[in-house]
Protein backbone atom coordinates (compact mmCIF):
# COMPACT_ATOMS: atom_id res chain seq x y z
CA UNK A 1 0.00 0.00 0.00
CA UNK A 2 2.61 2.52 0.53
CA UNK A 3 4.66 1.76 -2.64
CA UNK A 4 1.71 2.65 -4.33
CA UNK A 5 1.06 6.33 -2.36
CA UNK A 6 4.71 6.58 -3.61
CA UNK A 7 4.37 5.85 -6.79
CA UNK A 8 0.98 8.15 -7.13
CA UNK A 9 1.98 11.40 -6.68
CA UNK A 10 1.76 14.89 -8.22
CA UNK A 11 4.28 14.19 -10.83
CA UNK A 12 2.74 11.10 -12.10
CA UNK A 13 -0.84 12.84 -12.38
CA UNK A 14 0.50 15.30 -14.71
CA UNK A 15 2.00 12.14 -17.15
CA UNK A 16 -0.97 10.40 -16.64
CA UNK A 17 -2.86 13.74 -17.68
CA UNK A 18 -0.54 13.98 -21.04
CA UNK A 19 -0.96 10.09 -21.55
CA UNK A 20 -4.90 11.61 -21.65
CA UNK A 21 -4.59 13.79 -23.80
CA UNK A 22 -2.44 11.60 -26.52
CA UNK A 23 -5.42 9.05 -26.08
CA UNK A 24 -8.04 11.79 -26.58
CA UNK A 25 -6.18 13.40 -29.58
CA UNK A 26 -5.66 9.60 -31.63
CA UNK A 27 -8.85 9.26 -30.81
CA UNK A 28 -10.61 12.25 -32.50
CA UNK A 29 -8.05 13.07 -35.49
CA UNK A 30 -9.61 11.43 -38.42
CA UNK A 31 -6.41 12.15 -40.41
CA UNK A 32 -4.40 10.85 -37.82
CA UNK A 33 -6.29 7.40 -37.67
CA UNK A 34 -5.04 6.96 -41.50
CA UNK A 35 -1.53 7.84 -40.46
CA UNK A 36 1.57 5.22 -40.55
CA UNK A 37 2.93 7.37 -37.48
CA UNK A 38 -0.06 6.51 -35.18
CA UNK A 39 0.09 2.62 -36.27
CA UNK A 40 3.32 2.45 -34.95
CA UNK A 41 2.72 4.27 -31.53
CA UNK A 42 -0.70 2.56 -31.51
CA UNK A 43 0.38 -0.67 -30.10
CA UNK A 44 2.25 1.63 -27.19
CA UNK A 45 -0.30 3.99 -26.38
CA UNK A 46 -2.45 0.79 -25.58
CA UNK A 47 0.33 -0.66 -23.61
CA UNK A 48 0.75 2.66 -21.11
CA UNK A 49 -3.30 2.64 -21.17
CA UNK A 50 -4.04 -0.38 -19.47
CA UNK A 51 -0.88 0.07 -17.08
CA UNK A 52 -2.54 2.95 -16.15
CA UNK A 53 -5.84 1.80 -16.07
CA UNK A 54 -4.45 -1.02 -13.54
CA UNK A 55 -2.49 1.32 -11.53
CA UNK A 56 -4.69 3.77 -10.41
CA UNK A 57 -7.74 1.45 -9.87
CA UNK A 58 -5.49 -0.24 -7.89
CA UNK A 59 -4.44 2.82 -6.06
CA UNK A 60 -7.78 4.03 -5.44
CA UNK A 61 -9.38 0.40 -4.72
CA UNK A 62 -6.30 0.62 -1.43
CA UNK A 63 -7.77 3.64 -0.55
CA UNK A 64 -11.28 2.06 -0.05
CA UNK A 65 -9.71 -0.93 1.79
CA UNK A 66 -8.24 1.46 4.32
CA UNK A 67 -11.61 2.58 4.92
CA UNK A 68 -12.87 -0.30 7.12
CA UNK A 69 -9.74 -0.43 9.09
CA UNK A 70 -10.96 0.24 12.63
CA UNK A 71 -10.89 4.18 14.05
CA UNK A 72 -10.58 5.75 10.56
CA UNK A 73 -12.13 8.81 10.20
CA UNK A 74 -13.84 8.24 6.31
CA UNK A 75 -14.37 11.77 5.97
CA UNK A 76 -10.82 13.30 6.36
CA UNK A 77 -9.58 10.65 4.37
CA UNK A 78 -11.94 11.29 1.40
CA UNK A 79 -11.29 15.01 1.99
CA UNK A 80 -7.09 14.64 1.97
CA UNK A 81 -6.55 11.89 -0.80
CA UNK A 82 -9.27 11.49 -2.75
CA UNK A 83 -10.50 14.80 -3.74
CA UNK A 84 -6.80 15.27 -4.18
CA UNK A 85 -6.03 12.71 -6.50
CA UNK A 86 -9.97 12.82 -8.24
CA UNK A 87 -8.29 13.35 -11.54
CA UNK A 88 -7.45 9.47 -11.46
CA UNK A 89 -11.38 8.67 -11.61
CA UNK A 90 -11.65 11.28 -14.60
CA UNK A 91 -9.25 9.22 -16.06
CA UNK A 92 -10.83 5.99 -15.67
CA UNK A 93 -14.02 7.06 -16.80
CA UNK A 94 -13.03 8.40 -19.93
CA UNK A 95 -10.56 5.81 -20.86
CA UNK A 96 -11.45 2.93 -19.16
CA UNK A 97 -15.42 2.70 -18.60
CA UNK A 98 -15.09 -1.11 -17.16
CA UNK A 99 -12.42 -0.77 -15.07
CA UNK A 100 -14.51 2.83 -13.30
CA UNK A 101 -17.37 1.01 -12.85
CA UNK A 102 -15.46 -1.99 -11.25
CA UNK A 103 -14.09 0.72 -8.52
CA UNK A 104 -17.58 2.54 -8.35
CA UNK A 105 -18.83 -0.95 -7.68
CA UNK A 106 -15.74 -1.34 -4.76
CA UNK A 107 -16.49 1.73 -3.24
CA UNK A 108 -20.26 1.28 -2.95
CA UNK A 109 -19.35 -2.09 -1.53
CA UNK A 110 -16.76 -1.13 1.32
CA UNK A 111 -19.11 1.80 2.30
CA UNK A 112 -21.89 0.73 2.37
CA UNK A 113 -20.81 -2.19 4.75
CA UNK A 114 -18.74 0.68 6.77
CA UNK A 115 -21.72 2.54 7.59
CA UNK A 116 -24.03 -0.43 7.84
CA UNK A 117 -22.08 -1.84 10.51
CA UNK A 118 -21.81 1.86 12.30
CA UNK A 119 -25.23 2.39 12.59
CA UNK A 120 -26.17 -0.94 13.59
CA UNK A 121 -23.42 -0.24 16.45
CA UNK A 122 -24.96 3.38 16.94
CA UNK A 123 -28.00 1.61 17.11
CA UNK A 124 -27.32 -0.82 19.91
CA UNK A 125 -25.69 1.41 22.45
CA UNK A 126 -28.40 3.37 22.02
CA UNK A 127 -31.19 1.03 23.53
CA UNK A 128 -29.84 0.82 26.43
CA UNK A 129 -30.25 4.13 27.00
CA UNK A 130 -34.05 4.02 26.61
CA UNK A 131 -36.56 5.06 29.17
CA UNK A 132 -39.28 2.82 28.47
CA UNK A 133 -42.78 4.45 28.80
CA UNK A 134 -46.08 3.03 29.08
CA UNK A 135 -47.42 -0.32 27.38
CA UNK A 136 -50.39 -1.58 25.66
CA UNK A 137 -52.50 -0.88 29.03
CA UNK A 138 -51.39 2.48 29.97
CA UNK A 139 -54.14 4.20 27.87
CA UNK A 140 -56.33 7.19 29.33
CA UNK A 141 -59.49 5.09 30.74
CA UNK A 142 -57.94 2.61 32.37
CA UNK A 143 -58.24 2.52 36.09
CA UNK A 144 -54.82 2.91 37.93
CA UNK A 145 -56.36 1.10 41.16
CA UNK A 146 -56.71 -1.91 39.63
CA UNK A 147 -53.35 -1.50 36.94
CA UNK A 148 -51.31 -0.94 40.32
CA UNK A 149 -52.57 -4.58 41.70
CA UNK A 150 -50.45 -5.82 38.44
CA UNK A 151 -46.76 -6.73 38.80
CA UNK A 152 -44.74 -5.32 35.67
CA UNK A 153 -41.09 -5.35 35.12
CA UNK A 154 -38.44 -2.67 34.78
CA UNK A 155 -41.80 -0.58 36.39
CA UNK A 156 -39.30 1.50 37.90
CA UNK A 157 -38.30 3.17 34.06
CA UNK A 158 -41.84 3.67 33.03
CA UNK A 159 -43.88 7.01 34.48
CA UNK A 160 -47.43 6.37 33.73
CA UNK A 161 -48.47 10.36 33.52
CA UNK A 162 -45.26 10.75 31.48
CA UNK A 163 -47.22 9.29 28.67
CA UNK A 164 -50.18 12.17 28.50
CA UNK A 165 -47.92 15.08 29.52
CA UNK A 166 -45.48 16.74 27.32
CA UNK A 167 -43.70 18.96 29.65
CA UNK A 168 -39.91 19.57 29.51
CA UNK A 169 -40.11 16.73 26.72
CA UNK A 170 -41.45 19.91 23.95
CA UNK A 171 -37.05 20.74 24.93
CA UNK A 172 -36.51 17.96 21.95
CA UNK A 173 -37.76 20.66 19.37
CA UNK A 174 -35.59 23.75 20.67
CA UNK A 175 -32.43 21.43 20.28
CA UNK A 176 -33.16 19.73 16.67
CA UNK A 177 -30.10 20.33 15.15
CA UNK A 178 -27.66 19.99 18.32
CA UNK A 179 -24.83 17.19 18.47
CA UNK A 180 -26.95 13.52 19.48
CA UNK A 181 -25.92 11.36 21.95
CA UNK A 182 -22.74 9.79 23.29
CA UNK A 183 -23.87 6.69 24.06
CA UNK A 184 -20.46 5.23 26.30
CA UNK A 185 -20.83 9.04 28.39
CA UNK A 186 -24.72 8.56 29.29
CA UNK A 187 -23.86 5.21 30.27
CA UNK A 188 -21.25 6.14 32.40
CA UNK A 189 -23.51 9.03 34.34
CA UNK A 190 -26.65 6.25 34.52
CA UNK A 191 -29.00 8.27 32.09
CA UNK A 192 -31.47 7.01 30.42
CA UNK A 193 -33.94 9.25 27.83
CA UNK A 194 -37.50 9.06 26.24
CA UNK A 195 -37.11 7.20 22.48
CA UNK A 196 -38.21 10.59 20.99
CA UNK A 197 -34.28 11.78 22.61
CA UNK A 198 -32.77 8.30 21.00
CA UNK A 199 -34.80 9.28 17.35
CA UNK A 200 -33.34 12.78 17.34
CA UNK A 201 -29.86 11.73 17.48
CA UNK A 202 -30.36 9.10 15.23
CA UNK A 203 -31.35 11.27 12.54
CA UNK A 204 -29.08 13.85 13.43
CA UNK A 205 -26.13 11.26 12.22
CA UNK A 206 -27.74 10.16 9.17
CA UNK A 207 -28.13 13.68 8.21
CA UNK A 208 -24.32 14.59 9.23
CA UNK A 209 -23.49 11.04 7.43
CA UNK A 210 -25.24 11.21 4.59
CA UNK A 211 -24.82 14.84 3.69
CA UNK A 212 -20.85 14.85 3.88
CA UNK A 213 -21.30 11.10 1.71
CA UNK A 214 -23.36 12.72 -0.64
CA UNK A 215 -21.22 15.85 -1.30
CA UNK A 216 -17.90 13.63 -1.97
CA UNK A 217 -19.60 11.71 -4.46
CA UNK A 218 -20.98 13.96 -6.44
CA UNK A 219 -17.67 15.85 -5.84
CA UNK A 220 -15.44 12.76 -6.85
CA UNK A 221 -17.33 10.51 -8.60
CA UNK A 222 -19.89 12.68 -9.87
CA UNK A 223 -22.70 9.97 -10.14
CA UNK A 224 -25.81 10.98 -7.61
CA UNK A 225 -26.99 7.63 -8.05
CA UNK A 226 -23.99 5.75 -6.37
CA UNK A 227 -25.24 7.83 -2.52
CA UNK A 228 -28.22 5.55 -2.88
CA UNK A 229 -26.70 2.76 -3.24
CA UNK A 230 -23.81 3.35 -0.73
CA UNK A 231 -26.84 3.86 1.68
CA UNK A 232 -28.59 1.25 0.98
CA UNK A 233 -27.27 -0.72 3.94
CA UNK A 234 -27.62 1.83 6.46
CA UNK A 235 -31.20 2.82 5.31
CA UNK A 236 -32.30 -1.29 5.73
CA UNK A 237 -30.69 -1.05 9.13
CA UNK A 238 -32.55 2.08 10.55
CA UNK A 239 -35.44 0.97 8.77
CA UNK A 240 -35.50 -2.55 10.42
CA UNK A 241 -35.06 -1.16 13.76
CA UNK A 242 -38.04 1.82 13.22
CA UNK A 243 -40.51 -0.76 12.53
CA UNK A 244 -39.90 -2.64 15.73
CA UNK A 245 -39.33 0.44 17.69
CA UNK A 246 -42.94 1.52 16.67
CA UNK A 247 -44.59 -1.78 17.34
CA UNK A 248 -44.10 -1.54 20.15
CA UNK A 249 -44.63 2.21 21.12
CA UNK A 250 -47.81 3.37 23.06
CA UNK A 251 -46.77 6.78 23.39
CA UNK A 252 -48.23 9.10 21.44
CA UNK A 253 -46.59 11.84 22.50
CA UNK A 254 -43.80 10.39 22.02
CA UNK A 255 -45.04 9.45 18.29
CA UNK A 256 -45.73 13.26 17.48
CA UNK A 257 -42.81 14.55 19.22
CA UNK A 258 -40.92 11.88 16.51
CA UNK A 259 -43.20 13.65 13.69
CA UNK A 260 -42.36 16.85 14.59
CA UNK A 261 -38.61 16.20 14.62
CA UNK A 262 -38.66 14.67 11.17
CA UNK A 263 -40.48 17.47 9.78
CA UNK A 264 -37.86 20.08 10.92
CA UNK A 265 -34.89 17.45 10.27
CA UNK A 266 -36.21 18.00 6.56
CA UNK A 267 -36.15 21.84 7.07
CA UNK A 268 -32.27 21.40 7.92
CA UNK A 269 -31.92 19.54 4.87
CA UNK A 270 -33.65 21.59 3.08
CA UNK A 271 -31.64 24.66 4.08
CA UNK A 272 -28.47 22.87 3.65
CA UNK A 273 -29.84 22.06 -0.24
CA UNK A 274 -29.37 18.36 0.07
CA UNK A 275 -32.40 16.51 -1.61
CA UNK A 276 -30.35 13.14 -0.64
CA UNK A 277 -32.83 12.11 2.43
CA UNK A 278 -36.24 13.20 0.93
CA UNK A 279 -37.49 10.05 0.17
CA UNK A 280 -36.31 8.65 3.98
CA UNK A 281 -38.04 11.22 5.51
CA UNK A 282 -41.17 11.12 3.77
CA UNK A 283 -40.82 7.43 4.51
CA UNK A 284 -40.46 7.74 8.16
CA UNK A 285 -43.81 9.73 8.25
CA UNK A 286 -45.30 7.35 6.55
CA UNK A 287 -44.26 4.99 9.40
CA UNK A 288 -45.31 7.16 11.92
CA UNK A 289 -48.87 8.86 11.19
CA UNK A 290 -50.47 5.70 10.86
CA UNK A 291 -49.41 4.34 14.18
CA UNK A 292 -49.75 7.71 15.89
CA UNK A 293 -53.33 6.81 14.96
CA UNK A 294 -53.51 3.35 16.25
CA UNK A 295 -51.95 4.81 19.68
CA UNK A 296 -54.59 7.84 19.97
CA UNK A 297 -57.24 5.14 18.13
CA UNK A 298 -56.34 3.22 21.39
CA UNK A 299 -56.89 6.29 24.14
CA UNK A 300 -59.79 7.38 22.73
CA UNK A 301 -61.70 4.00 22.38
CA UNK A 302 -60.50 3.36 26.69
CA UNK A 303 -62.36 6.50 27.17
CA UNK A 304 -65.35 5.35 25.77
CA UNK A 305 -64.92 2.10 27.38
CA UNK A 306 -64.20 3.18 30.59
CA UNK A 307 -66.89 2.45 33.36
CA UNK A 308 -68.16 5.84 34.10
CA UNK A 309 -69.02 4.60 38.08
CA UNK A 310 -65.57 4.44 38.72
CA UNK A 311 -65.17 8.47 38.18
CA UNK A 312 -67.67 9.25 40.81
CA UNK A 313 -65.61 9.05 44.05
CA UNK A 314 -65.55 11.14 47.01
CA UNK A 315 -62.50 13.67 47.12
CA UNK A 316 -61.59 17.23 46.23
CA UNK A 317 -59.31 16.33 43.52
CA UNK A 318 -60.15 15.20 39.70
CA UNK A 319 -60.23 11.34 39.01
CA UNK A 320 -56.59 10.40 37.35
CA UNK A 321 -58.45 9.74 33.95
CA UNK A 322 -59.43 13.00 33.93
CA UNK A 323 -55.99 14.47 34.79
CA UNK A 324 -54.60 12.03 31.58
CA UNK A 325 -57.41 13.47 29.07
CA UNK A 326 -56.29 17.10 30.05
CA UNK A 327 -53.19 16.68 30.45
CA UNK A 328 -52.67 14.88 27.11
CA UNK A 329 -55.04 17.67 25.38
CA UNK A 330 -52.59 20.42 26.92
CA UNK A 331 -49.70 18.36 25.76
CA UNK A 332 -51.20 18.43 21.72
CA UNK A 333 -51.71 21.97 21.91
CA UNK A 334 -48.60 23.10 23.40
CA UNK A 335 -47.11 20.84 20.18
CA UNK A 336 -49.17 22.69 18.05
CA UNK A 337 -47.47 25.89 18.88
CA UNK A 338 -44.01 24.49 18.91
CA UNK A 339 -44.30 22.75 15.48
CA UNK A 340 -47.10 23.68 13.39
CA UNK A 341 -50.83 23.19 12.72
CA UNK A 342 -50.79 19.12 14.63
CA UNK A 343 -54.62 19.37 13.85
CA UNK A 344 -53.74 20.31 10.56
CA UNK A 345 -50.86 17.94 9.72
CA UNK A 346 -53.40 15.09 11.07
CA UNK A 347 -55.95 16.25 9.03
CA UNK A 348 -53.84 15.84 6.15
CA UNK A 349 -52.85 12.28 6.81
CA UNK A 350 -55.43 10.07 4.95
CA UNK A 351 -56.54 7.45 7.77
CA UNK A 352 -56.39 10.63 10.51
CA UNK A 353 -58.78 12.27 8.96
CA UNK A 354 -61.54 12.48 12.29
CA UNK A 355 -59.14 11.72 15.20
CA UNK A 356 -58.80 15.34 16.29
CA UNK A 357 -62.46 15.55 16.21
CA UNK A 358 -63.52 13.01 18.39
CA UNK A 359 -61.18 13.37 20.43
CA UNK A 360 -62.12 17.69 21.41
CA UNK A 361 -65.85 17.10 20.76
CA UNK A 362 -67.37 13.81 21.57
CA UNK A 363 -65.19 12.52 24.10
CA UNK A 364 -64.49 15.45 25.54
CA UNK A 365 -68.40 15.77 26.02
CA UNK A 366 -68.16 12.25 27.13
CA UNK A 367 -65.84 13.28 30.12
CA UNK A 368 -67.70 16.80 31.17
CA UNK A 369 -71.09 15.27 31.70
CA UNK A 370 -69.75 12.20 33.50
CA UNK A 371 -67.17 14.15 35.44
CA UNK A 372 -67.86 17.61 36.03
CA UNK A 373 -67.70 17.66 39.75
CA UNK A 374 -64.31 16.77 39.47
CA UNK A 375 -63.32 19.50 36.69
CA UNK A 376 -64.83 21.86 39.08
CA UNK A 377 -63.01 20.90 41.82
CA UNK A 378 -60.01 22.08 39.61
Amino acid sequence: MESSFWQVNDDYIKSLNMLSKKLRFAQVDPLLNASKALKDIKQELERLRKKALSKVSAYVIGIFSSMRKPGTNIQILQQNLLQKYRYLVLFLKEHGIETYNDVCAAYVDKMNKVLSEDFRVYLESLESLKLDIGVSTDVIGYDANVLDLIPRGREQLRNHRFMFSLGERSNILKEIDQPGLVPCISEANSLKYPYEVIFRSLQKLLMDTASSEYIFIKAFFREESMFYQVFEGPFAVIDENMKLTLANSHDAICLMLMICITKKHQLVMSNRRLPCLDTYFDKALIYLWPRFKIVFDMYIQSLYQCDAKMLWVDGTHPHHIVRCYMEFTASLIQLNAECGDVRKLVKKQKNCGDILKRSWKVTWFHLWMNCSWSILAI
